[in-house]
């Protein structure tokens, strides 16, 4: 059976980015693990699930996913998992990954053996692409040096943290996903006149946002050579 890791975030996972992904890869039968750093269970980030920002249907699903799906609710830590097990690597994003998937040593390892194999798949979503401003490749080199990539854009991030990066909860954002991520070599696109944007370069797909995280579920899955679920 194929398999896919989901590496999600403990300070904050935007809900449409992990449970997009999760229950469409589910529907195409694919056996899911997902791990977090702690191995404590992953939080959702409250924006993500007020229906005035998501709307009601999206709010509720994502609710409930979260609240019900045993691997969600009982996660492995991430030094327990190896991406030599899996056929694909998925980290969804949200702001919470800039303060634990995309610092955590280990996760930098799982997204490296799963693009340098050869035989294995990554999506990386929305915030979650800034760990590609820290991974290096077994040469020491940035993953990300001259790989087309998309990712959460600074336009969009213009609109959400004051002028002092301020979010709306009061934490500081660390850095911006888009300036990092070029700063590595990145071949940057995010595509900000199309609807979704999703990015095929090898083995590595990324995402946009939350509006593209259904386009990047299967978009991984016909990577995977596998037929995506009816819509």
């Amino acid at each position: 059976m194929t398999s896919a890791l989901f590496v999600v975030s403990e300070e904050g996972y935007w809900g449409e980015e992990c449970i997009e992904p999760l229950t469409t890869l589910d529907d195409a039968g694919l056996d899911i693990t997902v791990a977090t750093p702690t191995g404590g269970k992953p939080v959702v980030d409250e924006r993500s699930v007020d229906p005035a920002n998501v709307g009601e249907d999206t709010a509720e699903h994502v609710r409930a996913v979260d609240d019900t799906d045993p691997r969600l609710n009982d996660p492995a830590q991430i030094t327990e998992v190896d991406a030599a097990d899996y056929d694909a690597v998925v980290f969804p994003g949200g702001h919470g990954t800039e303060w634990d998937i995309n610092q955590d040593r280990h996760a930098r390892g799982l997204l490296r053996d799963a693009v340098e194999t050869g035989e294995k798949k990554a999506l990386v979503v929305c915030h979650a692409v800034g760990l590609l401003a820290f991974t290096r490749d077994s040469d020491g080199e940035f993953l990300a040096a001259g790989r087309d990539v998309t990712g959460f854009p600074n336009a969009w991030e213009e609109g959400i943290v004051d002028d002092r990066d301020l979010m709306p909860d009061g934490r500081k954002l660390p850095y911006w996903v888009e300036d990092e991520v070029k700063a590595a070599g990145a071949n940057w696109d995010a595509e900000l006149d199309a609807d979704t944007s999703v990015t095929v370069d090898g083995d590595l797909v990324t995402a946009r946002g939350p509006g593209s995280s259904a386009a990047a579920a299967r978009t991984l899955l016909g990577e995977l050579g596998i037929e995506a679920p009816a819509e």
